[in-house]
């Protein structure tokens, strides 16, 4: 199974957060993430309530126990990526990952990860790759998550989830969902309502 870090720009928008750490609950991935990269998620949401913010990252870690990455500290300044975000190439190094999930790619250079084997991908290109393998996980994901909404917002439809997707940087995948799909969740929210 991929061993993933999670770059904060991944962890921010809650629609992609929540669909990556739903395909790791079916293990079509194992995630990691470190406290730098946590801080940094908290720091992008300033006007986000601490307290909701802090009971997510606590939720996560709960989730997901060994997603945590520490002791990487001494790396960082081995690393030859961008220096701000030489962190997350150190912890993915010391986390012995397969990739780093990210929507910034200029900051990790393939010079700089192919000298540890981490592959960097966008989330778009990761999910797409498993939408190719995994069609079916993928739309029974996507109508849990659907299904989830609701509680402290308004009802997501599959189709509401796929707009989010795409504002959060996934837009080929959820036209591609989208394109296979459409016909089944109408069909489910009509049935639903």
């Amino acid at each position: 199974m991929t061993i993933a870090i999670l770059d904060a720009n991944v962890l921010i928008p809650n629609a992609l957060c929540d669909l990556l750490l739903r395909l790791a609950e079916e293990n079509l991935l194992q995630p990691r993430w470190s406290p730098h990269i946590l801080t940094e998620v908290q720091r992008h949401l300033p006007s986000a309530d601490p307290k909701v913010l802090s009971r997510r990252v606590d939720a996560m870690n709960a989730a997901f126990e060994s997603a945590m990455v520490t002791g990487y500290e001494r790396l960082i300044a081995e690393m030859t990526n961008h220096p701000k975000d030489r962190h997350v190439l150190a912890a993915a190094v010391h986390a012995d990952a397969d990739l780093i999930i990210t929507c910034n790619l200029r900051d990790f250079p393939d010079e700089s990860c192919d000298l540890h084997g981490i592959e960097v991908q966008h989330p778009d290109d990761f999910l797409l790759d498993l939408l190719d393998r995994e069609p079916g996980t993928i739309d029974q994901v996507i109508r849990e998550q659907s299904a989830a909404t609701g509680r402290s917002g308004p009802k997501l439809t599959p189709l509401d989830v796929m707009h989010y997707l795409a504002a959060a940087g996934a837009k080929r995948f959820s036209a591609s969902l989208v394109a296979r799909f459409e016909h089944d969740w109408n069909q489910q929210v009509e049935s639903e309502g």
